[in-house]
């Protein structure tokens, strides 16, 4: 994408965040060769989310941490079916 100022992990990070929602939109600014290392960006965010250990005795924590998987996977969906070219 010509003109991107962020790396494809920082990208990943705030998708987890919230402050960047993933639709085909969004998604027709990256070549091909930049959806899949973002894809793969995505799976380490969401592998490196997991390793964490869960907090247990925090219902905030276990709220946010099951938000940013959410937003993860429906991102991983959205992006899948994106380069399927079903949208």
């Amino acid at each position: 994408m010509e003109g991107r100022t962020k790396s494809l992990q920082a990208i990943a990070s705030d998708i987890a965040e919230g402050f960047v929602i993933v639709n085909p939109i969004f998604l027709k600014k990256f070549k091909e060769k930049e959806l899949k290392e973002l894809q793969e960006a995505l799976i380490k965010k969401e592998r490196k989310i997991r390793a964490e250990p869960f907090p247990f005795n925090d219902a905030f924590q276990i709220r946010q941490r099951n938000m940013k998987l959410q937003r993860i996977t429906q991102a991983m969906v959205v992006l899948k079916n994106f380069i399927e070219g079903r949208i």
